[in-house]
């Protein structure tokens, strides 16, 4: 039997921790991770951390994370879920117009779209944020209720198909929702 498979979306700068961490945890539960970015090629991934006296997130180099798929490889049917990283990837990825496209086949077929930190700014650009309740990094609060979204300000949040969490320090809550959803 095929192990399901979970299109994990991101690019140049996104966030380590949150892929690394997605990458892992689905394969522990038995999904198999497909990374889908712009290219397919070695992505420089990176690193967001709080550091005192600092009012917002620092950024470092972090890992590098070779990308399986492009967007133009991928086939919606092929996938139980799709997963949006933060970071900062998402401002560019949100005007890429495969991107969209694919992330509003996932919401046509109801088939589960996850979304944490920035990964919101491609939910809310794919148009799929009015009347819901979610959450995100709090600084992205302003794009998600100028979208027509609720911003709750909870770890992680789902309403209907779609879980969402606040940053990569809601791994524990996200997951546990996001695999007591996808029945593992």
């Amino acid at each position: 039997m095929r192990a399901k498979k979970v299109l994990i979306v991101t690019d140049d700068a996104g966030e380590s921790f949150e892929i690394l961490y997605a990458q892992q945890r689905f394969r522990e539960a038995g999904w198999q991770p497909v990374v889908a970015a712009t290219e397919k090629k070695l992505l420089n991934a990176v690193i967001h951390d709080f550091y005192p006296g600092w009012n917002t997130y620092i950024e470092k180099p972090g890992y590098l994370v070779a990308s399986d798929v492009t967007f133009h490889d991928v086939n919606v049917d092929d996938y139980g879920a799709v997963l949006l990283i933060g970071g900062r990837a998402p401002e560019f990825l949100r005007h890429d117009a495969k991107l969209m496209e694919i992330v509003k086949r996932f919401h046509q077929q109801e088939k589960w779209i996850l979304s944490i930190c920035h990964g919101i700014q491609i939910l809310l650009a794919a148009g799929l944020g009015r009347g819901l309740k979610l959450t995100c990094y709090a600084n992205v609060r302003f794009e998600l209720e100028s979208c027509g979204g609720t911003w709750v300000n909870e770890e992680c949040v789902r309403d209907g198909r779609i879980i969402t969490g606040q940053t990569w320090n809601s791994h524990a809550d996200f997951y546990r929702e996001v695999f007591a959803q996808l029945g593992n």
